[in-house]
């Protein structure tokens, strides 16, 4: 009787782990109805929280140049804090924060979170509220890593699990392309840092304007990314480039590395995971920039539900504040980022039996609005809270979209922080440019480096 019931439960298992590598369901049509109406054209309940903190949606209208300027609202901007969570406030405030926040708030006298009225106010392209409405109905999801019958606009609108959240983050509409100058700092523990230089380039190509290139059969191209080291001396040059795909595997990603030393590019498949992005000391892993990017196959994505909590949003001001007033020993000056309330989907990601990866669970927090990562607690494989990822959230007006500048991870071990995306002594999103054919192919690269 025992073998029997032993048998049973081995045979569950394994029906239920296949089951995460079938074709997931699409929406529910009356769901899909409901878009543009009692949902966002992108899925987000469109009315205000029961109890009002978190206000309707009231999207920004389009202004702004596509270069040469910082997004900003002076109105918002002008606002005051409503209140400010300390240590003494955890018990009032902690089931509306992440364990990332507590932590710091329980470790550290200095840590404090301002907390201001609310905006929902990110708006995208009216093509991509259109492509959105025929994604919901058409696109589905093949295991962790393979979207099919998706086109341009956000995938999944109304996710059935959560892999379809964190694809919706990785496929959003960021205008068609941008040239970036990406500044990063190394925090030491008493606020000391270094500095590091990038230039990045990226074209984006399923959601794209007017060429946009489709996900089928968890095939498709979807972007190209190019990053230039500039500084410190020691890795000045290096490059790193990226060919974005839909899969796993030889029809995945597809990253080639150029080293001054050896004059040369190579195929460089550890671009991947939790390998350490270049440059960057072993503070940021490749899976962790933009928050998060990458192959889902190592974990299960449990989609946990929606949570109302108090995350970084409209952060104008960060995204401006020079980099030694923004470096404060243990953590980020208190005094710039500013919180909301705001809705989010919870996304646990689980590392599945027989994978590796440094984090054995991450918990994902991803804003309704925009299907932008806002936060990530990052587990060991004790169970112990190992790193905390923050983004500083903002709506870029100029293009109509939303993105993190800057974006912070804090190493509980070591007492560092990393912070990326920094942008305030350098040059704002250039969405102006454009690349000509072939600039992302590594034969490309080779030329100009050699130059």
């Amino acid at each position: 009787m025992k073998s029997n019931r032993l048998l049973f439960e081995v045979l569950l298992g394994a029906s239920a782990l296949a089951l995460t590598f079938n074709a997931h369901a699409k929406a529910p049509a009356d769901q899909v109805a409901k878009l543009g109406k009692e949902l966002t054209p992108v899925g987000a309940e469109a009315g205000p929280s029961a109890d009002g903190l978190v206000p309707k949606w009231t999207p920004v209208k389009q202004q702004g140049k596509l270069s040469g300027e910082f997004a900003s609202d002076p109105t918002i901007e002008a606002e005051k804090p409503q209140f400010t969570i300390t240590a003494a406030e955890l018990a009032k405030y902690g089931d509306k924060l992440s364990e990332g926040h507590k932590y710091l708030l329980k470790t550290f006298k200095t840590y404090k979170m301002q907390v201001y009225p609310s905006h929902r106010n990110v708006a995208w392209p009216d093509f991509i509220y259109k492509s959105t409405a025929e994604n919901a109905a058409n696109c589905t999801l093949e295991g962790t890593d393979n979207p099919d019958n998706c086109k341009q606009g956000f995938p999944y609108p109304i996710p059935q699990n959560g892999a379809e959240v964190i694809w919706n983050h990785r496929l959003k509409w960021r205008g068609d392309s941008v040239r970036r100058q990406n500044d990063q700092m190394i925090v030491e523990a008493d606020g000391r840092f270094q500095l590091a230089q990038l230039v990045e380039d990226v074209k984006f190509l399923y959601a794209n304007e007017k060429d946009p290139v489709p996900l089928t059969q968890g095939k498709g191209l979807f972007l190209y990314y190019l990053s230039k080291i500039i500084a410190p001396t020691r890795t000045a040059g290096t490059m790193i480039l990226v060919n974005e795909s839909a899969g796993t595997g030889a029809t995945g990603r597809a990253a080639w590395l150029y080293a001054p030393a050896l004059k040369r590019i190579r195929r460089a498949p550890a671009v991947c995971c939790d390998n350490p992005y270049e440059g960057t000391d072993g503070q940021q892993f490749y899976d962790q920039v933009d928050m998060f990017n990458g192959v889902l196959e190592r974990y299960t994505w449990k989609l946990v539900g929606k949570r109302e909590m108090i995350v970084p949003y409209n952060n104008f001001k960060a995204s401006r504040t020079k980099y030694a007033e923004l470096a404060k020993p243990n953590h980020l000056n208190t005094d710039v980022p500013r919180y909301e309330y705001h809705r989010v989907w919870v996304v646990e990601a689980t590392l599945r039996p027989g994978e590796r990866h440094t984090y054995a669970k991450r918990v994902f927090y991803i804003d309704e609005d925009s299907w932008s990562v806002l936060m990530v607690d990052c587990y060991d494989g004790q169970g112990k809270l190992y790193n905390f990822q923050e983004g500083m959230a903002a709506p870029q007006a100029n293009v109509l979209t939303h993105f993190t500048v800057p974006e912070i991870i804090y190493h509980f071990d070591s007492g560092r922080y990393f912070v990326t995306a920094l942008q305030a002594e350098g040059a704002p999103n250039d969405y102006s440019v454009r690349y000509p054919e072939g600039f992302f192919s590594d034969n490309a690269v080779q030329q100009r480096a050699s130059k």
